[in-house]
C-alpha cells in the first residue's frame, strides 16, 4: 500500500503507491468525498494521456458543492513521466465554458503553457487540445486550470517525473502531499468582498488589551503612535492574509483535518513527501512534530540536503522532504500563515492510528522591518535572524515611517502609465526604477545594484506605500516563524547542487516593484496593472539579472513561466534555481534568468486574488 522507489523497483509499483496514498483516510466522510478521493486512486503512467475537465459534487463542509475535476477526482490525478520522454496530453473539456491546464514548472514550448491570451487561445467548451513536449528535467511539480478561479475550485494535480538515469534520493516509501484551499463561496464573490472590505475575513485585529500591552510595555505615547501610523496608513498590523479560516476549509490530498489522510510507513524506513502548495490563497508552515525534515529538493531541483524542523511554503511553491520515522504515528501538521486554521494529516504504522495535533501558534503583528525594511539603513539587512536567533526590537521607530506615502501627492503621473522600458536598454538608468540598467559595454554585471528608485507611476492611486530603505537577506523565515524555538527552512538554506546552469554574468538588470493597495485591493507591478502594463523584454539568449523590490506588506509569491529564475544573494552569489520565489514585505531580492525559450510568458504572483486584480505581467522573449 506504499509506493517504493529502488533501483529494483518497477515504475507501476511506484505508481500504484501514489494511488494508494490517496485511498488511505480515515474519520467520517460524505459520499462525496468519497467519490471523488476513490477517483484519485489512479496516477496516471506513460507517455500518453487523456484528461476530462468537469465538475463533480463534493462535501466539505456539510453543503454540497459543485468543483472542478479531472477524471472525477480531486486532487487531479497524479502524473507520472520520466525525464527524455515526449508526453502527448489530451485535455477533453466537458464544462460549459472555456478551460486550460498550465504545467506549473514544466520548460516547453511557449504554445504549451496553456495560458488563454498568451499561449494560446484556451479550451473551449466541448472541446479537445493535445499538449505534447518533450520532458527536459525531472522532480516534483504539479498543474492546474490558468482559466477563470477554476484551480481554486479543484482543479490541480501532481507530476512525478523520474530521473532518466534513476533517482539519486533513495526513499522506502514515496507520498505526494498536496495541499489546497476550499471555500463554498464563488470566488467571484470572495473577491467582490475584499474589493469592498480587504479586511473582511480578517478576523484576528488589534484589541483594546493589545493596546492596554502596548502601553505597559512601550509606554502611552509610543503606544498611540503606533495606532497612529496604522491608522494613518489604513492598514492593519494583523492583515496577514488575505482569506482566513471564516470561508476556508483547508485540504491535504484533497481531505478536511477531520477526514485525515494517512500515509502508511513501517519504522526504521525512509519516507520521501513530495510537499505541493496548491492553495489558491495560503501560505502554509508546514511541520511534523517530533519529526526532523530533510529537504532535498525544491521546486523540482536537488539541493545540498538540510534538515529542519518547518518550513513556510507559498502557493506554487514544491519541496520534497526525507523523513525517517521510528514511532507508530506522527502528525503532518500545515499551519496557515495568519494561524485561523490548518491542513492536517497523519503518518501511521497502520490506518486508524492519530498522533496529537498541535494547537495552532498565536498570531504575530507585523513589524516595523515588515513595513521599511532595513531600519538600520546600512548593509541591506533587516535584524531579524533565522533558525530561532534573536531580532532586534525596532517597536520604538513605529512611530517613524520611513516609508513616502504622501510627497508626491497630487503630481499627475498619468503620462508615464504603461511607458515601455525595456526598449530603453542598455542606457544608465540608475536612477529610475523599473527600467534597464545596461552594462554599457560591460563584461557583467556581478553585484545587483542596492540603488532604490520607484517609478514615476508607483506615484498613483494604485500604491499607497513605497519603501525606500528595503532589506536584502535571505535569512528571515518570516513573520510568525521569528524566533520561535524551531529551526526554520529559509531561502539562505537552499543550494541548488551543481549551481547555476549559465556561469555567464548578466549584461543588464530589470528592476520591477510589488505594488498595491489594500483599501481598493488592487496589486501591480510599478503602480501598473496588468492591461495598464506593457511586456518586460528579454532577448533571446541574454543573461539578464532581475530586481524585484516588494513595496507591499503581503509576501507575495512570483511565479515566471517558462524560464528558471536562479535566486542569487545580494552579493551576486548563486543560491538556488527556482520557479516560485516568495519575495517577503520590505524585501528587495534578485535572480538571474537566461532567456533560452522564445515565446510570450506569464509572469505573476501565485496569489490569485492577487493575480487577478493586477499583478501580472507579460515575458516577451525575442
Amino acid at each position: 500500500m506504499s509506493a517504493i522507489w529502488t533501483p529494483q523497483c518497477s515504475r507501476r509499483r511506484f505508481v500504484q503507491g501514489i494511488g494508494a496514498a490517496a485511498l488511505l483516510g480515515g474519520g467520517s466522510r460524505s459520499w462525496a468525498q468519497d467519490a471523488v478521493a476513490n477517483a484519485a486512486a489512479s496516477p496516471l503512467t506513460g507517455t500518453e494521456f487523456d484528461l476530462y475537465i468537469d465538475q463533480t459534487p463534493v462535501n466539505f463542509t456539510g453543503s454540497r458543492r459543485l468543483a472542478y475535476t479531472v477524471n472525477g477526482s480531486l486532487p487531479a490525478p497524479t502524473l507520472v513521466w520520466r525525464e527524455g520522454e515526449t508526453v502527448t496530453i489530451r485535455v477533453h473539456n466537458r464544462l460549459s465554458e472555456p478551460t486550460a491546464i498550465h504545467w506549473h514548472g514544466i520548460l516547453l514550448p511557449y504554445e504549451m503553457d496553456g495560458v488563454p491570451g498568451l499561449s494560446f487561445g484556451g479550451i473551449a467548451a466541448g472541446a479537445t487540445f493535445t499538449y505534447q513536449f518533450k520532458v527536459r528535467q525531472s522532480g516534483t511539480y504539479w498543474y492546474h486550470s490558468h482559466s477563470g478561479f477554476q484551480e481554486l475550485q479543484g482543479l490541480y494535480g501532481a507530476i512525478v517525473i523520474l530521473p532518466r538515469d534513476g533517482e539519486r534520493i533513495r526513499a522506502d516509501r514515496d507520498y505526494v502531499i498536496q495541499m489546497a484551499d476550499w471555500s463554498d463561496e464563488n470566488p467571484m464573490r470572495i473577491l467582490q468582498k475584499l474589493k469592498s472590505n480587504a479586511g473582511y475575513y480578517n478576523y484576528i485585529k488589534p484589541t483594546a488589551p493589545d493596546f492596554f500591552s502596548d502601553v505597559r510595555q512601550y509606554g502611552l505615547q509610543q503606544a498611540l503612535s503606533k495606532r497612529d501610523m496604522w491608522n494613518d496608513m489604513r492598514m492593519s498590523p494583523t492583515d496577514l492574509a488575505d482569506v482566513s479560516a471564516e470561508t476556508y476549509t483547508y485540504l491535504l490530498n484533497g481531505q478536511t483535518p477531520s477526514s485525515n489522510w494517512t500515509g502508511l510507513f513501517r519504522p526504521g524506513e525512509t519516507v520521501r513527501l513530495r510537499l505541493i502548495n496548491s492553495a489558491g490563497n495560503t501560505f502554509y508552515d508546514f511541520r511534523i512534530p517530533g519529526l526532523p525534515l530533510t529537504v532535498v529538493q525544491a521546486d523540482g531541483q536537488d539541493v545540498e540536503p538540510v534538515t529542519v524542523d518547518e518550513l513556510r511554503m507559498g502557493p506554487g511553491q514544491t519541496c520534497d522532504l526525507l523523513v525517517r520515522p521510528k514511532d507508530d504515528a506522527y502528525t503532518l501538521f500545515a499551519q496557515n500563515m495568519d494561524r485561523s486554521g490548518y491542513a492536517r494529516g497523519t503518518l501511521a504504522v497502520a490506518a486508524g492510528l492519530t498522533a496529537p495535533v498541535p494547537a495552532l501558534d498565536k498570531p504575530e503583528w507585523l513589524s516595523m522591518a515588515d513595513m521599511m525594511g532595513n531600519m538600520n539603513h546600512g548593509g541591506g539587512q533587516s535584524g531579524h535572524a533565522g533558525h530561532g536567533g534573536q531580532s532586534l526590537d525596532h517597536s520604538a521607530h513605529s512611530g517613524q515611517p520611513a516609508m513616502d506615502h504622501s510627497s508626491m501627492a497630487g503630481m499627475d503621473h498619468s503620462s508615464m502609465a504603461g511607458m515601455d522600458h525595456s526598449s530603453m536598454a542598455g542606457m544608465d538608468h540608475s536612477g529610475m526604477a523599473g527600467m534597464n540598467h545596461g552594462s554599457q559595454g560591460k563584461p557583467g554585471i556581478a553585484v545587483p545594484s542596492q540603488t532604490v528608485s520607484h517609478a514615476s507611476t508607483e506615484y498613483g492611486p494604485s500604491v499607497d506605500m513605497r519603501v525606500d530603505t528595503p532589506r536584502t537577506n535571505l535569512d528571515d523565515p518570516g513573520i510568525g516563524l521569528r524566533n520561535n524555538g524551531r529551526r526554520v527552512l529559509t531561502l539562505n538554506d537552499l543550494h541548488t547542487i551543481g549551481g547555476s546552469m549559465d556561469k555567464r554574468l548578466p549584461e543588464r538588470e530589470i528592476e520591477l516593484h510589488l505594488t498595491g493597495n489594500m483599501e481598493r485591493y488592487s496589486w501591480s507591478f510599478d503602480g501598473l496593472e496588468f492591461g495598464q502594463s506593457t511586456p518586460v523584454h528579454f532577448r533571446h539568449g541574454e543573461r539578464v539579472r532581475v530586481i524585484l523590490q516588494n513595496d507591499t506588506m503581503m509576501t507575495h509569491p512570483m511565479h515566471m513561466h517558462g524560464l528558471w529564475s536562479e535566486l542569487e544573494n545580494d552579493r551576486g552569489e548563486f543560491m538556488a534555481r527556482l520557479h516560485t520565489i516568495p519575495v517577503q514585505p520590505a524585501q528587495r531580492i534578485s535572480f538571474q534568468v537566461t532567456a533560452d525559450a522564445l515565446g510570450r510568458w506569464a509572469w505573476h504572483c501565485h496569489l490569485m486574488f492577487h493575480m487577478d486584480s493586477g499583478m501580472f505581467r507579460e515575458v516577451l522573449v525575442a
